[in-house]
């Protein structure tokens, strides 16, 4: 049997399967089509991140194809419904990068809120912005707003009451009078509601109809002056330009952004401009410790099935 992995997978985790299977592994074969689809011919196992498209063109050049592995959790790259149609199980890592990601969102409020830790170069030269710096707020007290409040949003909330915050959250598939609301300690509130109330919102929903375009200009409106936005989960959820424009004009504080409508960042786009906006690569869920998580997860499931079915 044959596993192909298109993109970086820890190397241990490689090996155990290496142990057992004939590998293929090379972390940029997402970016060489033509040499991907050729290696799928005799493919019973796939293995890719998120730049991988798993569409209708690979999955007809992989028909010994049964199980695909996804070093994540999001599933907007991979044909589910088709893979489904053909009897090919879909594996996502759930869980095994949910820390890392809580982590990165409770840094970014805090990094974002302070407004003091992206002075380096103008210290280095010799400026001394003390008293444009003394104007930081603290975490602590500050109101966070969850948009979606599965296992990611859930930790993140435990993360954000530890150092003193308060956490509102809406979740359109979590009922009102569900137990998560009353043992998390989390207050349950609708969109519009959450982002009026929050000093800082974080995304964690995935990319659907529903979600394309969720924070668009009218919802940034709604949110407090000042405020901060984070978002770890999927880049068309939010509305770039209409997010540039409101750093532009300070309606509002910051922003991070780990995840784009395209991916890498499209050179003009109107956030290359914006102040007060930290850029970083997809990289929101990878750690060295979740990258091995991930990794280990995912080979002994695709392993397992293999094996067994």
């Amino acid at each position: 049997m044959k596993i192909v992995i298109t993109e970086f997978m820890d190397i241990d985790a490689v090996r155990t399967l290496q142990d057992r299977f004939a590998v293929s592994h090379e972390p940029t074969l997402f970016d060489r089509r033509a040499e991907l689809l050729a290696l799928l011919a005799d493919a019973t196992a796939l293995i890719v991140r998120n730049r991988t498209q798993v569409d209708g063109e690979l999955l007809a050049a992989a028909p010994r194809l049964r199980v695909v592995g996804r070093l994540g959790v999001g599933l907007d790259n991979i044909d589910v419904t088709a893979c489904r149609a053909r009897g090919i199980e879909v594996f996502p890592a759930t869980g095994a990068n949910a820390l890392a990601v809580a982590e990165y969102v409770v840094a970014s409020v805090m990094v974002l809120l302070r407004g003091a830790y992206l002075s380096g170069a103008a210290v280095a030269a010799g400026q001394w912005p003390r008293q444009a710096l003394s104007e930081g707020r603290e975490t602590a007290g500050r109101t966070l707003g969850l948009v979606g409040f599965g296992g990611i949003g859930q930790l993140t909330a435990r993360l954000a009451q530890a150092i003193g915050m308060r956490v509102l959250a809406c979740d359109p598939l979590l009922a009102a009078d569900a137990p998560a609301w009353a043992a998390s300690g989390v207050a349950h509130r609708e969109l519009e509601p959450l982002l009026a109330e929050s000093d800082a919102v974080s995304l964690h929903v995935p990319l659907t109809a529903q979600t394309r375009g969720l924070i668009d200009a009218n919802r940034i409106g709604l949110m407090k002056t000042q405020a901060v936005l984070i978002n770890t989960a999927r880049g068309g959820i939010v509305d770039e330009a209409a997010l540039a424009q409101a750093l532009h004009s300070g309606k509002l504080a910051g922003a991070a952004l780990d995840v784009f409508d395209h991916e890498p960042l499209a050179a003009g786009s109107p956030l290359a401009t914006a102040p007060n906006l930290i850029l970083t690569p997809h990289i929101g869920g990878v750690t060295r410790e979740s990258n091995i998580r991930v990794s280990t997860l995912i080979a002994a499931k695709v392993a397992d099935f293999l094996l067994t079915t």
